[in-house]
């Protein structure tokens, strides 16, 4: 843990700041994704690593435009993403702190369930990966095991605080589900499992165009980092009313590391991508959004912080429940909502004009940006 080492051998205090590392992990990260990139990039087109688009009704669309189509770009992207970004926090973050420690083992657990689904989908053929049952099992055995650990520790310690639900805008509003008793802990285990599963799964959605997932990623992350940092100080939270979780501000510098592997991502997937993430990137870095958010308590706010994460999420699960209720009818022309914006300018046939790809994705990064600052506003709205 370089922390450690350089102040117990070298004195040198700058790397016990949380700030100074949360900037070295961002930057760290940032250029373990560009070194690694580009190399697996090459080894994925060499073994033709593709993602399959032969039933993606959006490949016409770039034939009518002239542009080259994706046919041929690899996925599976996201493996040297969660690489610089695992790589960073082990050497940024101290691995004596249980919220990076769980952090570091659900994005890994996510990431191998994310592999798995893209390994088969690429490797045999005719398969569709995981099963949609297969891929929630995976999901939902990671996720209770490190949310039950979660728990495990706030039991043992007696930081049943740590299992509080609080609420936005109100002033020491909280439901104190550890509290409970058996009944409570059940539920905040629920709670928990549909928030991290959700926003995995609103990730993998949203990774649809080039740099969306990422660019809006990169914003909540770093949204989701002063969270973090804000509730390990107790003087700041004192004076803003905020709930005070001990050392989540280290989990601030897992945040940088993840903001820092995206951005590096995001250099070798912005249009016209060279690369896509695919689910071994977007599973894993949505559930680490959602455990910083769970460590910050702002599982409320999460929602706003990731808003285009949740428009996308919501507009594709509207779209499968009305076309089941109906027989086969559509509630959109096209869902998830950025393809609705990209093919008719809207999610309905009269929208304005088909947006460009690019068009759609740096006014979704506009969207994340300003709903990102309403959620910081809410750090002083009580």
């Amino acid at each position: 843990m370089i922390p450690g080492i350089l102040d117990d051998l070298l004195g040198v205090r700058l790397f016990g700041y949380i700030s100074f590392r949360v900037a070295m992990a961002g930057l760290t990260a940032f250029l373990f994704a560009l070194w690694w990139g580009r190399p697996v990039i090459a080894w994925l087109r060499a073994h033709r690593v593709l993602e399959d688009l032969s039933a993606s009704d959006l490949v016409p669309i770039e034939v009518a435009r002239g542009e080259p189509t994706k046919r041929d770009t690899p996925t599976m992207g996201g493996s040297f993403l969660v690489a610089s970004l695992l790589g960073s926090a082990l050497l940024w973050c101290r691995l004596d702190n249980v919220h990076v420690v769980l952090g570091v083992l659900l994005t890994a657990g996510l990431a191998a369930v994310g592999f798995v689904d893209d390994f088969k989908k690429l490797t045999i053929k005719g398969c569709q990966g995981l099963s949609r049952r297969s891929k929630m099992a995976g999901m939902t055995l990671v996720t209770l095991g490190v949310v039950g650990a979660f728990i495990t520790f706030a039991v043992t310690t007696g930081r049943l605080g740590l299992l509080d639900l609080h609420l936005p805008l109100l002033k020491d509003a909280a439901v104190p589900l550890g509290r409970l008793g058996v009944l409570g802990i059940v539920c905040f285990l629920a709670f928990e499992w549909f928030v991290v599963v959700g926003t995995a799964n609103a990730a993998n959605i949203t990774d649809g165009l080039d740099g969306l997932a990422a660019g809006c990623m990169i914003i909540s992350g770093l949204t989701l980092s002063i969270f973090c940092y804000v509730a390990g100080r107790w003087d700041w939270t004192e004076y803003l009313l905020l709930p005070h979780v001990q050392a989540a501000s280290e989990m601030a510098v897992l945040g940088g590391a993840l903001c820092g592997g995206c951005l590096g991502f995001l250099w070798y997937n912005c249009f016209p991508a060279r690369v896509f993430m695919g689910d071994s990137g977007s599973l894993p870095i949505g559930g680490l959004l959602a455990w910083m958010a769970l460590v910050a308590k702002q599982e409320l706010v999460l929602p706003l912080i990731a808003a285009v994460f949740v428009a996308d999420l919501a507009s594709s699960a509207l779209q499968q429940l009305w076309y089941r209720r109906t027989g086969g009818r559509r509630l959109f022309t096209c869902a998830p909502i950025h393809h609705g914006f990209e093919r008719h300018g809207g999610l309905f046939k009269d929208g304005p004009a088909p947006w460009h790809e690019v068009t759609v994705t740096v006014r979704a990064w506009i969207v994340a940006s300003v709903c990102a600052m309403a959620g910081l506003a809410l750090l002083k709205v009580r």
